[in-house]
């Protein structure tokens, strides 16, 4: 979602011209800021964003085989105590 967000922001930080007066908000507060700040700022939340993302989905899908192994574990660790095999 906030990566949505940066990214509909910096389309239109494209569309207007570099002498535009832009405003930030920070809180509740909107202050002045310089277009080129405001660009290198959200392109490095943007890049700082798709990095998380990339890592929690290596974590996911690590966590996911760790999981997957563990319930074969337990299974063949069950099978004998129920009577069936796995």
């Amino acid at each position: 979602m906030e990566l949505t967000e940066i990214e509909q922001a910096l389309s239109e930080l494209q569309k207007v011209a570099d002498d535009t007066i832009i405003y930030k908000a920070i809180g509740s507060l909107l202050v002045k800021a310089d277009k080129a700040k405001v660009t290198a700022d959200l392109n490095e939340r943007k890049e700082l964003l798709n990095m998380r993302a990339s890592v929690l989905g290596k974590q996911e899908e690590r966590l996911r085989s760790q999981m997957k192994d563990l319930q074969t574990k337990l299974q063949q660790d069950l099978a004998p105590v129920s009577g069936t095999q796995p």
